[in-house]
């Protein structure tokens, strides 16, 4: 059987704990085939980013074309995009695919802190945003993009993630043009090893609609896959270290 083809369009995370890298475990463990564009060089660690380098706009089109016009695609998903004028032209390219439904993850900050998006990138999303299946912002991204309104502006899905909220219990919201389509809560995990809860997420629920799962149906894999891989932190690192890896995971599928 020939694996769902998903490709990542993502900056690259030196410690291994989100971006391409953590996209590429959660494809892999899910049983799809990962296929990357990478937008940035980020210099990362537990603690922070501690360099960024944008990889030019006609490199990141050059790595997409290579992978569509050979192995093919069955489902995309964008995170980190490291210039304004990268934005713009991925959407231009993607656009053209017929059928190919697109998870964008409109990655701002680190689960650190650090910046990883200007505002003419954060303003450029909205081309993005415009040719998504599904946009999974956190409650300050949903914030800075035009809060829960996008939904309608842009004819997409938003999924409002609720990690960042208080108290014990977290919702996240599938939010449709018109309404609001499901919520889901869960009990916190207890854990400062949060890197790549977002990039892992979107990559798993890009998965899932490649092989063929509905919408619904690949955000509740993914999101049963993102809680297990938190409860398997390993611990690395001394600050907001990386999920566990939870091989296995194919009992859910």
């Amino acid at each position: 059987m020939t694996p769902a083809r998903i490709l990542i369009i993502a900056g690259s995370d030196s410690g291994g704990g989100a971006g391409i890298q953590a996209d590429l475990k959660t494809v892999t463990l899910l049983g799809g085939f990962g296929m990357t564009a990478i937008t940035a060089i980020t210099a990362q660690n537990t603690l922070g980013v501690q360099g960024v380098h944008p990889i030019p706009t006609d490199m990141v089109l050059a790595q997409i074309e290579s992978c569509i016009s050979d192995i093919g695609v069955d489902a995309v998903k964008i995170g980190m995009i490291g210039s304004a004028q990268a934005a713009h032209a991925v959407a231009d390219r993607l656009a053209q695919l017929d059928d190919v439904p697109i998870v964008f993850d409109p990655v701002m900050v680190a689960t650190s802190g650090s910046l990883l998006a200007d505002d003419a990138t954060i303003a450029a999303f909205e081309r993005l945003m415009a040719i998504a299946t599904l946009v999974t912002p956190n409650i300050p991204e949903l914030a800075a993009l035009g809060g829960e309104g996008i939904a309608a502006r842009f004819n997409t899905h938003v999924l409002a993630k609720g990690g960042h909220g208080e108290g014990p219990m977290l919702t996240d919201r599938l939010i449709a043009p018109d309404i609001v389509r499901k919520a889901w809560s869960n009990a916190r995990i207890d854990t400062p090893h949060t890197h790549g809860t977002g990039c892992t997420l979107a990559s798993a629920i890009a998965t899932g609609l490649g092989q063929g799962l509905e919408l619904i149906e690949a955000i509740e894999r993914g999101r049963k896959y993102v809680r297990e891989a938190l409860a398997l932190a390993p611990g690395l690192g001394s600050g907001h270290g990386p999920m566990g890896a939870p091989f296995g995971f194919h009992a859910y599928a």
